[in-house]
């Protein structure tokens, strides 16, 4: 498999240092090994993303051009899906049919999504002064350093890469050093769409050296980060120091509330959905489920039931539903918060690795009745809910609210009062009340607390990936104090 260690202006570069290898996690074995960025090619990278916004010839475009070039970078994507698929699957175990039917379009969504809302975006005019007329002006920020994380490569770095240059800026990206191909792949399908030399530039690397060289350059302008809370502080004190916007998303640790009037068999599909989609690899997953009493035994029963006929195996066979975790370092991880006695919960199903050969975790579900043990407030980051029966809906909120994290929540009732109370309640950037995850693109979607600062969407990417201008003018000849006269 080619090996790319930065994509500058349209050019490929294949040096680099400290070779990262690339494991296949559904079976062990290597794909490729992938030269770190040096400090002299993230320079590179980002002299030519400066060279390209102060051109102007992408930040002074009309923007029906633009909206032109960000709908050919979507249909591009679209006409890849199987190449960028295979490479997607490869590098992460994420079952073929999920990054097919999920992460693919998602990626095209989120080029098209930018296209639409640039072309209806609008000024502000303030008419209240009797001798002005003032307006505000929104202007590209310029070079954005965009980090993506890897549990969905292609499907969330997209959307930095599209949000970054919809509104005229340049940009350098770089994946996660666990799962780069998909996204370099990416890069390279969109090259064909008619971006000028410069606008979108990859660097491959890992984050302590080629992360943070680029976080710290002082031509890039701000920051977006999505992965680990611990690296997002890091990101947020060097951002903040050097006074540089940063956008960070970052872990979760979701309560999904089922109370006992809840559409049974919607909230049972939409709890196994929530915690098992994507290997379980997601922030958003609902990863503490909260049950109401009166109907926590049907529930345990079903949902340990369905669980054991989940197929867990090659991520290439249509019939998988998980696939192996992104490494085996991974997989040993999510396998350490298996309680190890009776004081740290109960498994009632899973707890094991799957198979021989590759980083494959059973799915699993854990009940345990103290709310401060370790499995119900860290991030696992697989397929591994933590299970609590409560017995009223305020000892489901401040089930729910005890967390560091606030990234999203999950309700599940037939009652508007209750879905009403619910939402006010929990302490979560998003609620979804009697759905799985779903994504409203229009719509704000970052953490509260320890799950980020920021968020994306349309209005909050204008005013991350923007500054505002603020113009005064005379509606008429202005008879001015004439010092000194």
């Amino acid at each position: 498999m080619d090996t790319i260690t930065a994509l500058i202006a349209g050019e490929t570069i294949t040096r680099g240092e400290a070779p990262i290898p690339i494991i296949d996690p559904a079976t062990d074995t290597l794909v490729a090994e992938l030269p770190e960025a040096s400090g002299d090619t993230v320079d590179h990278a980002v002299a030519a993303a400066r060279r390209s916004f102060e051109e102007g010839a992408w930040r002074t475009m009309p923007v029906e051009q633009r909206q032109a070039v960000l709908r050919r970078c979507a249909d591009l994507i679209d006409a890849a899906v199987e190449p960028l698929a295979d490479i997607e699957c490869t590098n992460t175990g994420l079952p073929l049919a999920q990054i097919k039917g999920r992460s693919i379009p998602r990626a095209a969504d989120n080029f098209r999504f930018f296209a639409d809302y640039i072309g209806q975006a609008t000024g502000r005019l303030y008419e209240q002064h009797p001798d002005y007329l003032t307006m505000v002006r929104r202007e590209p920020i310029g070079v954005a350093a965009l980090i993506s994380p890897w549990n969905s490569p292609i499907a969330l770095g997209s959307m930095k890469i599209a949000s970054a240059i919809a509104f005229g800026n340049s940009c350098v990206i770089k994946p996660s050093e666990q799962a780069p191909l998909g996204i370099s792949r990416l890069v390279e399908v969109i090259g064909a769409a008619g971006l000028p030399p410069g606008v979108v530039n990859l660097v491959n690397g890992r984050g302590h050296s080629t992360g943070d060289r680029l976080v710290r350059h002082p031509d890039v302008d701000c920051v977006a980060f999505t992965g680990g809370t611990p690296t997002g502080r890091v990101i947020m004190r060097t951002a903040g120091e050097l006074l540089k916007p940063a956008v960070v998303e970052l872990g979760g640790k979701s309560a999904n509330i089922i109370f006992d009037d809840a559409d049974f068999e919607a909230a049972l599909d939409g709890a196994l959905l929530g915690i098992f989609t994507n290997n379980g690899q997601q922030c958003l997953a609902g990863s503490r489920i909260l049950v109401q009493r009166g109907i926590a035994d049907r529930f345990v029963e079903a949902f340990v039931e369905r669980a054991r006929r989940i197929r867990v195996g090659d991520p290439r066979d249509p019939a998988t539903v998980i696939g192996p975790m992104v490494s085996q370092r991974h997989r040993d991880h999510v396998l350490s918060f298996v309680p190890g006695g009776a004081a740290e919960g109960e498994t009632l199903t899973g707890g094991r690795r799957a198979g021989e050969v590759g980083a494959y975790v059973e799915p699993t579900l854990v009940r345990v009745s103290d709310p401060d043990a370790r499995v119900f407030q860290e991030e696992i980051f697989g397929p591994f809910a933590a299970l609590m029966v409560f017995d009223t809906d305020e000892d489901a909120y401040c089930l729910a609210n005890h967390s560091r994290f606030g990234l999203v929540s999950y309700v599940w009732s037939q009652s508007l009062q209750r879905i009403m109370t619910a939402q006010e309640r929990l302490q979560a950037g998003t609620v979804w009340c009697n759905t799985p995850m779903m994504r409203e693109l229009r719509a704000p979607f970052g953490g509260w607390k320890e799950s980020g600062i920021g968020a994306d969407g349309g209005l909050e990417c204008e005013a991350h990936y923007t500054r505002a201008k603020t113009v005064s003018v005379p509606r008429r000849p202005l008879p001015l104090r004439k010092l000194g006269a």
